[in-house]
């Protein structure tokens, strides 16, 4: 779930916010979609994807569930959102800018850091080697020092 969420206690979770599969509202006026952030390893056909969720403006949230069942909605231009998320092994990317890029039915977004002095945008754009991919991965399984 989006940072702000998985903070609140149970309790607090369970009045404030609104869950669903690919969708969360908090307090009825922050709004989040999940998508893919993925980060291409160089010279192979391998990808690194964080599944993690993303703010949307309440137009964009309200725009991106009208058009949720409609093939229409992969034309949308990119709409602008703010990582959710802690990508391990990366400096703190909960806020980092982000565009949401709408897919074809059935297939989550993808979301392309923006937010040029961030590593994650420069990984995103050039790719990392299989070294720091398996770095990465072993991160996300163990932990940072494992």
């Amino acid at each position: 779930m989006p940072a702000v969420a998985a903070e609140l206690s149970d309790e607090e979770r369970a009045a404030r916010v609104t869950m669903g599969s690919d969708q969360c509202i908090v307090d009825e006026e922050h709004f989040f979609i999940l998508g893919n952030l993925d980060v291409p390893v160089r010279d192979s056909e391998e990808t690194i994807r964080w599944t993690v969720w993303s703010t949307l403006s309440k137009p964009n949230f309200d725009r991106t569930s009208e058009l949720w069942e409609m093939e229409a909605r992969k034309s949308e231009p990119p709409y602008f959102g703010w990582l959710s998320n802690q990508i391990p092994g990366y400096p703190s990317s909960i806020n980092i800018a982000v565009h949401v890029l709408t897919q074809a039915v059935g297939a989550r977004p993808k979301l392309e850091v923006i937010d040029e002095s961030h590593p994650l945008h420069e990984d995103q754009r050039l790719g990392i080697t299989p070294a720091r991919a398996d770095e990465l991965i072993r991160i996300a399984v163990h932990g940072r020092g494992e």
